[in-house]
């Protein structure tokens, strides 16, 4: 019996044995089957996000910038929407505005830069998408979205004359802001006027509207002036800046400048200082004389309408005391409506004998504006925008330099004092 006990003492214990090492082998088998059945999707998992969270905190190298920064109001229309990268290349750039619509611009060959291919339009909100590459192929993220100015705080400077025109000695650049300037002296230094041949050229405010500048004689023929605005940006008055950004050139052509006496009712005109023809006129009658002094062709029109209730002839009805429909060959001389102008419906003995007009000075000529051995249409024809005509011997005051481009009846020093700079 005891020993019975004892054999089963160690059978338990050769039980217990055997099931500590099979429980191992188990476990064992347990942790290496799992190992070998999911060790890819557990143990590999685990792997990859370890190398996809040190790949997340690689931060591209790429530094975008976008001017002007995001937020911004009040943005310039002309140097905006610049975007620059450093220690990468631009892959992408779209801009639009804030309906959608798309801004077409250009990446620079060296993929350091982007710029539109356009001026901005002002009072538009506009977006800017970036993405750019380091070295390694990391890619950066930018976005901005800024708006430019307003009509409401921005100016403009209406100038003449044209870009590319050819023009007459006498012709002035004359510079009309749409808004009051109170800074003349910020603006008169953005704006600068040259010319080719070195002559000096000041520039006059005659209200806080209008700017003109000229040297002290007339522009030397053949020369070539530039006009630089350089008026993006400057604080004209509070809240209101400058938009414009460009050079205009334009020639001076032939010298021609043309002599009207009253008293002789004759015209000479000269260039380069001589007599090329003499042209017998009309000025204004005694009870409305011609201004007198140095005046500049500003517009010419082969046929006009003129009513003489737009300049303040009426009759007891407050009709015009005339209304010309087709008066040829009109070339305006002051703002005020003095013209120097073909003339068709006063009899031919007029011209060279009397002064009959509204304060206008005629050139016998014919309907139609086509008659070219009219004295009207010669002078016409061979006429530009920028001739000087001197009106001598009517009687008249002299015309106020600011009626029309007619500086010039203005001293040299009087002139120059009238500058904000």
């Amino acid at each position: 019996m005891e020993k019975r006990v004892m054999t089963d003492s160690k059978r338990r214990r050769g039980l217990t044995v055997a099931s500590a090492l099979l429980g191992g082998v188990l476990v064992l088998s347990a942790c290496s089957g799992g190992d070998e059945a999911s060790g890819n999707d557990g143990g590999g998992d685990t792997a990859q996000a370890t190398v996809d969270e040190a790949a997340a905190q690689e931060t591209s190298e790429a530094q975008i910038k976008i001017t002007p920064k995001d937020g911004t109001d009040n943005a310039s229309i002309n140097n905006s929407a610049t975007v620059t990268v450093s220690k990468g290349t631009l892959t992408e750039v779209t801009m639009k505005t804030a309906d959608g619509a798309a801004v077409e611009g250009a990446i620079s060959a060296d993929k350091k830069s982007w710029q539109p291919n356009a001026q901005l339009e002002r009072s538009t909100t506009y977006k800017i998408t970036v993405t750019a590459e380091d070295a390694k192929g990391l890619k950066a993220h930018e976005n901005a979205s800024f708006s430019t100015l307003s009509p409401t705080n921005s100016f403009l400077g209406y100038f003449t004359p044209e870009d590319g025109s050819t023009v007459g000695v006498g012709m002035p650049v004359s510079i009309n802001f749409d808004k009051s300037i109170t800074n003349k002296a910020d603006v008169q230094k953005a704006v600068t006027v040259s010319s080719t041949s070195g002559q000096e050229v000041a520039c006059h405010w005659f209200n806080d509207t209008r700017m003109d500048c000229r040297p002290d004689e007339y522009w030397q023929e053949g020369s070539t002036v530039t006009l630089k605005l350089a008026l993006d940006g400057v604080e004209g008055a509070e809240g209101v800046y400058g938009v414009q950004q460009k050079t205009v050139t334009f020639k001076i052509g032939r010298n021609q400048v043309s002599y009207v006496d009253a008293k002789t009712k004759q015209m000479k005109v000269t260039q380069d200082g001589e007599v090329v023809k003499t042209i017998p006129i009309s000025a204004g009658s005694p009870e409305n004389k011609t201004y007198e002094g140095q005046m500049v062709i500003s517009e010419k029109f082969k046929e006009t309408r003129m009513n003489g209730a737009t300049v303040g002839f009426t009759d007891d009805d407050g009709k015009g005391e005339y209304d010309i429909k087709d008066v040829p060959h009109a070339m305006r001389l002051s703002t005020s409506g003095t013209f120097i102008h073909g003339n068709y419906w006063g009899a031919d003995s007029v011209f060279g004998n009397a002064n009959t007009s509204h304060g206008c000075v005629g050139l016998n000529d014919t309907k139609g504006a086509n008659d070219k051995g009219t004295e009207g249409y010669w002078f016409y024809t061979n006429s530009i925008v920028g001739d000087v005509v001197v009106v001598q011997n009517t009687g008249d005051k002299t015309i106020a330099p600011d009626n029309g481009l007619n500086g010039w009846n203005m001293s040299w020093a009087d002139w120059k004092a009238g500058s904000a700079v």
